[in-house]
């Protein structure tokens, strides 16, 4: 992945809470986001029309897109459409692929963009990424990071509750990938940034302790907040490597071999609980699994349909979804045979803890 343009500036405005959407028009007059209310509000085919009908009468000067797929094509064609006229920012509202989209095409006109989450299933909310489908394949491009994050509870809480869950995973793969970017720092001498493994650290293990599940406001507030952060540390770092590691080049080799076997959020969970049993911290690994287990998230491959011959599959092929990391996948540098055997044994660890 290509670095990203680094910023330590954070959000002129995160506000995670019941009711969010109502102050957005308000959020939206500060002359440091837009001058004259010329903006652009780009929507999925969610809720996003539904939260651009209740701010229309306060934006009277808003042009509403609808976009669908989270494709590169769209975003360009979003691109086109914001040339049209002068806007002083982008509103991307609803899930992570309308916000990609949003966040890809202002950041090629050079325009601010508020990220509106009606949804919780990753870090793309606030991250310097846009993940985006091209010729089949998701690919990761640098983009700005949003000058401002609403996050509404009563929004998400009306989602699907698979897509809310899945932010968990993602936000716990975390701790799998900071332990990655550690062992590349011992074995490479990668220099480690350490605010940016702060922000990221600090949102998995609040996560990760939480006693509450998607029912509880306090519950879904620490996540938000942890999402919004991952997204801050990769931004502090210019890179994503606070928040990616072997975890995801699972996720990506999945995605590339088995598309649409599940979402980025359930995939990284799995692959980081794999890759902290490959890296043979059980303590690690013990607390990971039972959080996973607690919200209901994937933990064997069989759980997001994939036969253990896939997932080694999908394992041997994931160094090369980020050929410049160093992870501990490329540390082991397992063989297929290898992997299938780590991959038995890990199974068993998962069924004890069941029984």
């Amino acid at each position: 992945m290509p670095l990203l343009a680094r910023s330590v500036l954070t959000p002129l405005h995160i506000d995670v809470r019941r009711g969010a959407v109502a102050d957005l028009a308000a959020i939206l007059a500060d002359g440091r986001i837009s001058s004259g209310g010329d903006v652009a509000v780009v929507v999925g085919p969610g809720q996003g029309a539904q939260i651009a009908e209740l701010i229309r009468p306060s934006l009277r000067s808003a042009d509403v897109f609808t976009v669908s797929g989270g494709t590169l094509d769209a975003a360009d064609d979003l691109g086109g459409k914001l040339r049209a006229r002068s806007y002083d920012a982008v509103v991307g509202i609803g899930g992570g692929k309308t916000i990609d989209v949003a966040k890809y095409a202002a950041t090629r006109r050079g325009l601010p963009m508020v990220s509106v989450a009606t949804s919780l299933a990753n870090d793309g909310i606030a991250s310097p990424v846009a993940s985006l489908i091209t010729d089949g394949l998701k690919g990761s491009y640098g983009v700005h990071i949003p000058i401002a994050v609403i996050v509404d509870l009563d929004f998400v809480e009306s989602g699907p509750d698979r897509h809310n869950r899945a932010g968990i995973g993602d936000v716990i793969s975390n701790i799998s990938a900071l332990a990655d970017w550690e062992l590349s720092r011992q074995v490479r001498g990668e220099p480690v940034d350490g605010l940016a493994a702060s922000l990221a650290r600090a949102g998995a293990e609040a996560v990760l302790n939480h006693p509450g599940d998607m029912s509880d406001d306090a519950f879904v507030t620490v996540l938000a907040e942890a999402l919004i952060s991952s997204g801050l540390a990769m931004a502090v770092d210019g890179t994503s490597r606070p928040c990616s590691g072997g975890c995801h080049e699972i996720m990506h080799a999945v995605d590339s071999l088995f598309p649409g076997t599940a979402s980025h959020g359930e995939l990284a969970g799995l692959g980081a609980l794999f890759c902290t049993w490959l890296r043979g911290d059980l303590r690690r690994f013990g607390e990971m699994s039972a959080c996973l287990a607690r919200h209901g998230l994937p933990r064997l491959p069989a759980d997001v349909g994939l036969t253990d011959d896939q997932f080694v599959e999908a394992v041997q092929f994931a160094p090369r979804t980020r050929p410049d990391r160093y992870t501990i996948l490329e540390h082991l540098a397992l063989s297929p045979t290898e992997t299938r055997e780590r991959l038995a044994d890990y199974a068993g660890a998962i069924r004890d803890r069941l029984g």
